[in-house]
């Protein structure tokens, strides 16, 4: 079954270029797909020639043919093209205006030139079509179309050999063995006659065309038979473009996706009167052509269903296996383009393929770079889980040194997953940041539990110093700062001991541990000299209690009961020693063994002053705590200096004093106390005076009663008013505190004794009042007035008082 005909104009008769003719046409029958396998047959020859109808018969197209019966005119206007039928390889065929018309007149040449140009430059087989008759003749029209055939190829710079395949119509009884003859003469005088450029003077005419001869009887007179032969000719363009087939020479062949392209330009450039170079044409044809093909497969590409579900995956995460499925999609598509540009230009074919390359991995980059930061981010992710749960198990250095090694590999393999073939990308910047990241981390990491460790230690040794060096100071004695250095020595020692150990796991440089070693030891002594600034800072308060402890209380830490046998004032002096020695203690720092004279120099200004029989007067002027700061000792290591140790002395005195003086009061007032008798003259004055009294009472038993109430009454007033504590503070302060104790008192006792007359005895108290009746003999009357009776019922026994009776 034969191909179905498909023709289109190509040009018109004003010279315009058909584009979307053609590109329909080449879409109709699908020369795109051809590749290099196409040829194109154009034929020339005078109008009204029977040019027309010959291509129709030889290839099966629909032409229009010149009516007879209407007159010999003009059939064909420009450029027609069509597709030859039945015919391989695929066959495209041009029709062309016939030449020397009438209806272009005399000296519009213009168009037989530009065309006969055109179909020299994108056919392989040109046909041209002359009368039997005209060969021989000097004037006959062959002869002009062959000049003008002649005269345009010199305006390729760089053609390409063509098949002139001259076709003689209605042949004659001539044979053509002598024809042909004659015909290539006359070919060669042309050919000798066209002036040619300096380059091809002497270039014969074997070297641009390839001149074939057929001859064919007369259509009109003997159709059958003119039938016959075209059939045969039509033998001769089946695969035309084999190796010695009429298209064989195919030097400069455009593919044929961009004949389209390349006829615009031939026609441009032949339209613009320019000559024109072939290599060139075809390198710019296959520019263009390889770029629009390039530029297609980038569209696909961005349009594939398969890139797009990848390129919205690695928005969020990591993509396994996306190296291979993007070198699929790449290889894909640059195997699309192989297979369409291969027919071009093969330099600009593969610099075209390079730049599509390029342009692809440029447009995938990006989710390339997204992939790796997605692999970078995980990585450390995972990283940081794993280390923490290493820490758990393993030294610090060991398990940074592993999981460091072990998540590296990790993310090798990762960036190989995402390498992509058709190009090596370097994942060196982004496995550096994530080695960045990663030492970031264990830094942090490293300065977290170097803190805490540091915190725990410096804690203990905290602990273990700040209660006992508080103790130590306020005890205040020579061994005091002794005791200190020793306990510092100890803990800070041991506290060492643990943290180096500690700090084995992390492998840590030599002059970082021994920088941490001694921020724990400073820090140890931070915590002792903090506790003495502390405690400088309330000495004054330290030393007020000290003296109050050994100025009220006796060796044994009982109460001093000032009875008048005390010596005060040796009293005083020890406590106040005691407190000076506080003092000298806590005036400065002694961490290091360097000896001072500070206490030495405190009692000597202090407690040791000069008595005041002194005569010596420069002794009396020279004041050693008249400065800011102590022989021997920094001024970094001074809590308390010279002056200041001389006003809290002044002031502790001041605040001390009226204890002492209390001291004193409370000693003469007992001496009172104790001489309570009157004078014997006074005994003896009473005795004579009071006799007549004494007789009274004798004689009158109830005044010794009366008079024995009235004692034990006073003794009751006088415990429950403490009267003896109160005149220890002296007479008037006793007066005033009694006076406001006197009538509460008074209350006090007569309740008591009001509710011990109404309170029945309970009968353990009865018991224990008849076991032992003499302990209470003070109290017997009472009690035998008050007891109960005790009466027998039925539930058991009653007890009744004798006030119920």
């Amino acid at each position: 079954m034969g191909d179905a005909c498909f023709s289109t104009q190509l040009i018109d008769g004003d010279g315009v270029f058909n584009v979307s003719g053609l590109d329909n046409f080449m879409k109709e029958i699908k020369l795109g797909e051809c590749g290099l396998s196409y040829a194109v047959v154009s034929i020339m020859g005078p109008q009204s020639s029977g040019k027309s109808t010959l291509l129709n018969h030889l290839f099966g197209t629909n032409f229009r043919e010149m009516d007879a019966f209407k007159g010999r005119s003009q059939t064909t206007k420009g450029i027609w093209l069509a597709k030859a039928q039945n015919i391989e390889p695929c066959t495209l065929v041009m029709d062309l205006e016939g030449t020397d018309g009438r209806e272009r007149g005399e000296d519009d040449t213009a168009f037989e030139k530009q065309s006969a140009l055109f179909a020299l430059a994108v056919s392989d087989i040109v046909l041209i079509n002359m009368w039997c008759h005209d060969i021989g003749r000097e004037q006959a029209a062959n002869k002009p179309l062959l000049k003008t055939v002649f005269q345009v190829m010199m305006r390729l710079f760089s053609p390409r050999k063509t098949t002139l395949l001259f076709v003689i119509r209605d042949k004659s009884k001539t044979p053509l063995e002598n024809l042909e003859p004659i015909l290539r003469e006359d070919i060669q005088k042309i050919w000798d006659a066209v002036p040619k450029p300096h380059a091809h003077k002497e270039t014969p005419l074997s070297e641009f065309f390839n001149v074939e001869v057929v001859a064919l009887s007369s259509y009109e007179e003997k159709e059958e038979l003119f039938k016959e032969q075209v059939s045969h000719l039509r033998d001769r363009f089946q695969h035309s473009i084999a190796p010695g087939g009429l298209a064989g020479d195919r030097r400069g062949v455009v593919p044929a996706s961009g004949f389209s392209f390349s006829s615009q330009q031939f026609w441009k450039v032949i339209k613009e009167n320019k000559d024109l170079d072939l290599p060139a044409h075809k390198v710019m044809v296959a520019t263009v052509r390889c770029e629009e093909i390039g530029n297609e497969k980038v569209a696909s590409f961005t349009a594939d269903e398969e890139w797009r579900q990848i390129e919205e995956a690695v928005q969020c995460d990591y993509v396994p296996g996306f190296g291979k499925k993007l070198s699929n999609l790449l290889d894909r598509c640059l195997s699309e383009y192989d297979m369409e540009a291969i027919y071009f230009d093969e330099g600009v074919r593969t610099s075209k393929r390079q730049q599509l390359e390029s342009k692809l991995l440029q447009l995938v980059n990006p989710a390339y770079q997204l992939l790796l930061g997605h692999l970078r981010t995980r990585t450390l992710e995972a990283f940081r889980e794993s280390f923490d749960k290493a820490l758990t198990k393993e030294g610090f250095a060991v398990a940074a040194r592993d999981c460091t090694e072990a998540f590296f590999e990790k993310f090798d393999k990762g960036s190989e997953d995402a390498a992509i073939q058709q190009v090596k990308w370097d994942p060196s910047k982004v496995r550096d940041k994530l080695k960045r990241d990663i030492e970031a981390h264990l830094a942090s990491v490293r300065a977290e539990k170097l803190s805490e460790l540091c915190g725990k230690y410096e804690a203990q040794l905290t602990k273990a110093l700040a209660e006992p060096v508080e103790a130590l100071l306020d005890s205040a004695s020579e061994d005091t700062w002794p005791a200190i250095r020793k306990l510092l020595q100890r803990e800070t020692k041991s506290a060492i001991s643990g943290l180096e150990s500690a700090l084995s796991a992390f492998e840590l440089d030599e002059a970082t541990e021994k920088e941490l070693l001694a921020k724990l030891e400073k820090h140890g002594r931070s915590v002792v000299e903090s506790k003495a600034k502390e405690e400088a800072g309330r000495v004054l308060i330290r030393m007020k209690d000290r003296f109050s402890m050994l100025f009220s209380r006796d060796a044994d830490s009982m109460p001093r009961v000032w009875t008048g046998k005390e010596d005060i004032k040796a009293i005083t002096k020890t406590a106040r020693s005691a407190s000076m020695k506080l003092l000298a203690t806590l005036a400065a720092i002694r961490l290091e063994e360097d000896g001072d004279t500070i206490e030495n120099t405190l009692s000597l200004a202090l407690i040791d002053t000069v008595r005041p029989g002194t005569t010596d007067r420069s002794i009396q002027s020279f004041d050693p705590l008249a400065s800011s700061s102590w022989e021997q000792v920094p001024e970094e290591k001074t809590l308390i200096s010279p002056v200041q140790c001389k006003s809290l002395w002044r002031q502790f005195k001041a605040e001390t004093e009226y204890t002492v003086t209390q001291a004193i009061a409370a000693q003469e007032a007992n001496k009172r106390n104790n001489n309570w008798l009157p004078p014997p003259w006074a005994i003896a004055a009473m005795a004579i005076l009071g006799f007549n009294e004494f007789m009274t009472l004798l004689k009158n038993p109830l005044y010794l009663g009366v008079i024995f109430v009235v004692f034990l009454f006073g003794k009751a007033f006088w415990v429950q008013l403490d009267m003896g504590a109160e005149l220890q503070n002296g007479f008037l302060p006793a007066l005033l505190s009694l006076s406001t104790k006197f009538v509460p008192t008074i209350m006090n006792i007569l309740k008591r004794l009001a509710d011990e007359g109404q309170r029945p005895t309970s009968p353990e108290r009865q018991r224990e009042m008849e076991l032992q009746p003499t302990n209470r003999s003070s109290y017997s009357n009472v009690t035998s007035a008050g007891s109960s009776s005790v009466t027998t019922t039925e539930n058991g026994p009653e007890y009744s008082s004798p006030v119920t009776k």
